[in-house]
């Protein structure tokens, strides 16, 4: 990587004494599922702070169609879920924390439904349990049909608006993290600079930070998240000199819904648990022949097999048959879709949906202990932000919302550990950066053309030339791009967008092999030489490596 990717170690130049001050015991920097979580919890004895980029809801977690899957019938089991999301990781999940947080899931159901989350349920009051791509069980909570998310949002959001010693920040852009150090160590977190639009730049000291920032969909031209989800968390904590995990492996959705012109919009793993069938234009079915779970193998494997349907040069797009279902069941099951497809004039008891597969969960991101610490003293990260080793190198389905929930809490108890160690008191940090005398790039043109990059070369398939290529292209954009000094939210988020992207592209070059998400036309096969976590560090030019933990809980 170009060495302007790590010559910079804070966004803007500022000097924090001239600056607003506010003081908190714990800040939490987003507003999704694990942010919530960390903040009700830190809650109890602790002052908070929860930023929010754009609007409170406005987050991959209100986005979500698919459910959380946790063991909430006695028919199924933790083993049995244990071992489909080691499945799913294709042997880089590490099994204590799969262990932990798939055990602490029927608790966190439990304590949802206490705070009046709308589950859905069969006649009889019992939790509808419905079963989606990996999993050999039904054990997926939905609500509304297809509007879990958005139902998890509300009801942790009105959580939150009546907890007393939480405040919450929206519209307010983290633009780094503060830390303590110097001479290339990082020293302790001691907050984060932000910038409002009303207020100004800000400095937010805080005892504890808890990353709870969300992922990276936007660096894909193809997406299924919200315009917010840039990888700003991540880029922040890159800059600020955490260790980075596993950022070769991106998990793309199967199925979302591809009308020419139109926004691509997610088409829930559940209505292939429902039983509707992937076809090509011919209406033949071709996932039996690929995989024995059929249109519910993990995504993986779904998404590339679209691809080589696609790759045929028939059609620009398969499609979902979900006509046997009917109108009726489907709408039932599914409102909010059939909304969608209603606006397109699609019957899905009639017609076939047309899809194609999209960028839709970050695997890696800021590498997290069991207890959520970072490599940062005070800096903790939990949900789509961090690398847990759960995921491993293929995140099974729904597995996220219940790793933002128990994640979340495990990243407030831990940050208890500063509240008594340490003040959040200023420091005086000075950001000294002089204006450019480069030539200036289209930053539009940059941010849509590394977009467009990203998905055709380091996508669902990649090759070692090209992703050498592409690296070249984001050493060329750093020069002209990453020396300027933006004063407004595109531009840092484009900065942010370059240095992860030419993470990821770093990353998928340097695991020759095909594993999980991860899928090298060069190298398509799996090495176990390379079964290890691979972590990469602002400063040095080779990563580290991490073995995959398969035993008792043992320290990272």
């Amino acid at each position: 990587m170009h060495e302007a990717f790590d010559e910079r170690r804070y966004l803007i130049p500022f000097r924090s004494a001239l600056l607003p001050q506010i003081f908190t015991d714990v800040l939490v920097i987003g507003s999704g599922v694990a942010g919530l979580s960390a903040a009700a919890t830190a809650a109890r004895d602790a002052d908070v702070i929860v930023l929010a980029k754009g609007k409170l809801d406005q987050s991959n977690t209100a986005w979500a169609q698919g459910g959380i899957a946790a063991v909430m019938d006695a028919a199924d089991s933790i083993d049995e879920h244990v071992a489909n999301t080691l499945d799913a990781g294709a042997g880089l999940c590490d099994e204590p924390v799969v262990r932990h947080i798939i055990e602490n899931g029927p608790r966190a159901i439990r304590e949802l439904i206490d705070l009046g989350m709308p589950f859905d349920r069969d006649n009889e009051g019992h939790l509808h349990l419905g079963r989606e791509g990996g999993h050999t069980a039904h054990r997926i909570l939905h609500a509304d049909g297809d509007a879990t998310g958005k139902a998890l949002a509300h009801t942790m959001i009105a959580n939150a608006k009546h907890r007393d010693r939480i405040r919450l920040f929206d519209n307010c852009f983290a633009l780094d993290l503060l830390t303590s150090g110097n001479n290339g160590h990082p020293g302790r977190c001691l907050g984060a600079i932000t910038h409002h639009p009303k207020y100004g730049l800000q400095m937010i000291w805080a005892k504890a930070t808890i990353l709870a920032s969300g992922g990276c969909g936007q660096v894909y031209r193809e997406s299924t998240n919200p315009a917010v989800a840039t990888g700003d968390g991540v880029a922040m904590a890159y800059r600020a000199g955490a260790r980075l995990a596993d950022l070769e492996f991106m998990q793309f959705h199967p199925t979302v819904l591809y009308v020419a012109g139109a926004d691509r919009k997610l088409i829930t793993e559940a209505v292939r648990g429902e039983g509707a069938y992937l076809v090509d234009r011919n209406g033949e079915r071709f996932m039996p022949a690929i995989h024995e779970l059929a249109e519910l193998a993990p995504r993986d494997i779904v998404s590339r097999a679209i691809l080589d349907q696609l790759a045929k040069g028939v059609d620009n797009k398969v499609y979902l048959d979900a006509r046997h279902i009917g109108r009726a069941r489907f709408a039932e099951r599914f409102p909010g879709i059939t909304a969608l497809l209603d606006d397109f004039e699609i019957d899905p008891g009639t017609d076939l949906i047309p899809i194609r597969p999209a960028a839709h969960y970050m695997i890696g991101g800021v590498w997290a202990d069991d207890d959520a610490r970072t490599s940062i003293e005070g800096l903790y990260a939990c949900g789509e932000a961090s690398c847990t080793g759960l995921n491993g190198a293929n995140r099974l389905a729904s597995n996220s919302l219940l790793e933002g929930l128990v994640c979340g809490q495990t990243a407030a108890v831990s940050a208890r550990e500063m509240l008594d160690r340490v003040a959040s008191a200023p420091a005086t940090i000075v950001s000294d950066i002089r204006p450019s005398d480069r030539t200036e790039l289209d930053l539009a043109d940059v941010k849509s053309t590394l977009r467009s990059v990203m998905w055709r070369q380091v996508g669902i398939v990649r090759d070692g030339q090209r992703l050498d290529e592409v690296a070249e292209m984001f050493d060329f954009w750093a020069r002209y791009t990453l020396d300027k000094i933006f004063d407004d939210r595109a531009g840092w988020e484009t900065q942010n967008m370059l240095t992860l992207g030419a993470l990821m592209t770093r990353a998928a070059a340097a695991r020759t092999e095909s594993r999980g998400t991860h899928y090298r036309a060069d190298f398509p096969n799996t090495d176990d030489a390379q079964k290890h976590h691979t972590l990469w560090t602002r400063g040095k030019t080779e990563p580290d490596h991490i073995n995959v933990r398969e035993g008792a809980a043992v320290g990272k």
